[in-house]
């Protein structure tokens, strides 16, 4: 499941945390808001920033050889 979490503190500053987003695809979900918040001091990668998405397949390659035997 994706969040983002906003702590919005006494003196203006907010803290960002976003969750269940895989790779850098968090930044592109997060820019339009940072930009209306105003200035950003810091980044802080979670792991899921640094994981890669995992794709697979539905081909199945199979081969068959007969021996001469």
């Amino acid at each position: 499941m994706e969040t983002l979490e906003f702590i919005i503190y006494p003196d203006g500053r907010v803290q960002e945390k976003v969750t269940g987003i895989v790779g850098n695809s968090c930044a592109e979900v997060t820019a339009a808001i940072e930009a209306q918040l105003g200035l950003v001091l810091s980044h802080e990668p979670t792991s899921e920033f640094f994981a890669a998405k995992v794709q697979q397949s539905g081909v199945v390659n199979t081969q068959t050889a007969y021996s001469d035997w």
